[in-house]
């Protein structure tokens, strides 16, 4: 007698949170999202402090968090959902009017995965909380590499941090100016005519190094301390 053939479990859907003021956003990204066979949506929330609440409880893999909103601003919010330091940690997308917001480079800052406009496409939006999800890349590398731009073409060369970049060997530094042109780790790889798997260890050993959170922040430290300029 043949044997059953076994299937694979099927992986859990990414569970996704949505904190907006506007009811027909929280109710269109809901809908959008939701459709998806891969992406479930846990709940919403109209203000900051409802959301941090509400995030705490469900521990959602990805929140889509609004930028400006009452009671509590999405700011404030990403910063205390981003501060818990349980695992699986909740990954925060920014959503926003403007692409060259300066609290949206603040949320990125402080270890926020990246952002969208709220008038990007609906494959965009879904394909970003998938690669959210991951923590493989940074969202949006081009808008966000321009937002970081403008903001420190204002500002001179943080010398601190700098000065923390000292332990990284060469090859990991140039990996790290890699990340903030916006390649991903296949581009890094054929650029450096090494295995993608080398690319993945040094990448990990940069976070780890310089204590980031993810490649969003490391895109950020990179242009503070002057790896690489505006422009």
């Amino acid at each position: 007698m043949t044997e059953p053939t076994s299937l694979a479990p099927a992986s859990a859907p990414t569970t996704v949170f949505i904190a907006d003021d506007q009811a027909m956003v929280r109710q269109g990204f809901g809908a959008l999202l939701a459709a998806q066979h891969d992406i479930s949506v846990v709940g919403d929330a109209p203000d900051g402090r409802i959301a941090v609440t509400e995030v705490a409880r469900l521990r959602p893999d990805v929140v889509l968090m609004d930028v400006r909103m009452p009671e509590m601003n999405g700011l404030d919010a990403a910063r205390q959902i981003l501060a818990d330091t349980r695992e699986p940690k909740t990954r925060v997308l920014m959503l926003t009017t403007f692409d060259l917001d300066e609290y949206v480079y603040e949320a990125l800052g402080m270890g926020a995965s990246g952002f969208m406009l709220k008038d990007a496409p609906a494959d965009e939006l879904v394909r970003a909380v998938r690669v959210v999800a991951e923590g493989q890349a940074l969202l949006a590398p081009t808008v966000t590499r321009r937002l970081i731009a403008d903001v420190t073409s204002r500002r001179a060369p943080a010398r601190g941090r700098a000065r923390a970049l000292d332990v990284l060997t060469p090859r990991e530094l140039e990996v790290l100016e890699l990340i903030a042109h916006g390649l991903s780790n296949q581009e890094i790889a054929a650029k450096l005519f090494v295995a993608e798997q080398t690319v993945k260890t040094h990448v990990g050993k940069v976070l780890g190094k310089l204590h980031l959170r993810d490649r969003a922040q490391a895109v950020v430290l990179a242009y503070e301390s002057g790896v690489v300029t505006p422009g």
